[in-house]
């Protein structure tokens, strides 16, 4: 099996299941991005090696990106992307705006503001869809604000999820000023104290989240639609589980609030269904 669609294969992924109805180039395409996407974040989240050894693995990393995209790299999957990015004529600065995410992740552990995480959402997730619409093809301009819309959304509704391992892990990915504002501490984040306060924050970021959904829908062209549906299916996925996290009262300590294989299959089915027979 192709290295890049095994490493997308194993992680079980929404990405897996959204993207595998996709016609068989582009679905290789596909393949080699989130294999990247996912080589990165494992620098930085696999193993056991302190962060300064960490950041000098994902300079290398960035540098061995460099070269594949102007000559050739150590890496077959670098290689690899970066004839997808020259194929589908990709720009190179999402690839290179992730890594950036990847460091903040080392340089920080804490996010005083909103405005402060959207950044790193922008960095870690929007990026990843600017890639991936170029893939997909489309003919509105707007779909780039669909796609970062839609990046903001994800990722978003991933860190709610993710709330009690993150912390677990020493990161707060909440921002700082919604601790506050709703008397909700960091003792109590990681001690996994379930209260009213901690209900009412992570109601306060099922909004935000709920938001960017609809701002992505929003930016998405009719015409664009059917080129799409891959992302769709992503947007679906991760919708219902924002839905799920709000129907159990956000309560991600006791529970395991996940979308299933079987409705993940589904969704990414059911959305390619309707995409490629009505239109």
């Amino acid at each position: 099996m192709d290295q890049s669609k095994e490493i997308a294969k194993k992680s079980k992924s929404s990405f897996y299941y959204a993207f595998n109805l996709l016609p068989a180039e582009k679905r290789d395409a596909m393949n080699t991005v989130y294999a990247f996407c996912r080589q990165t974040d494992d620098i930085i989240d696999e193993g056991m090696d302190p962060d300064y050894l960490k950041y000098e693995k994902l300079h290398k990393w960035r540098v061995e990106l460099e070269q594949a995209l102007y000559g050739s790299s150590d890496f077959y999957l670098l290689n690899k992307l970066a004839q997808i990015i020259r194929q589908f004529n990709i720009p190179f600065d999402p690839f290179f705006e992730l890594i950036k995410g990847m460091e903040m992740d080392l340089q920080q552990k804490r996010y005083l503001s909103f405005d402060d995480l959207i950044k790193y959402c922008y960095r870690v997730a929007s990026t990843v869809g600017l890639m991936c619409i170029e893939i997909f093809g489309y003919k509105n301009s707007s779909t780039r604000d669909y796609a970062i819309n839609l990046g903001l959304a994800l990722q978003l509704t991933n860190i709610m999820r993710d709330v009690k391992t993150d912390a677990e892990a020493g990161r707060i990915y909440l921002p700082q000023e919604d601790l506050q504002k709703f008397s909700y501490s960091e003792d109590e984040l990681i001690s996994s104290k379930y209260n009213g306060n901690f209900i009412s924050l992570m109601d306060y970021e099922f909004d935000r989240a709920l938001n960017y959904f609809n701002m992505a829908n929003k930016s998405l062209d009719f015409d664009d639609k059917p080129s799409l549906f891959a992302a769709r299916a992503m947007q679906h996925i991760y919708y219902k589980l924002l839905m799920k996290l709000k129907e159990n009262d956000f309560d991600i300590f006791s529970k395991d609030i996940n979308v299933s294989k079987l409705e993940k299959t589904s969704i990414a089915v059911g959305v390619w269904a309707k995409y490629s027979l009505v239109y």
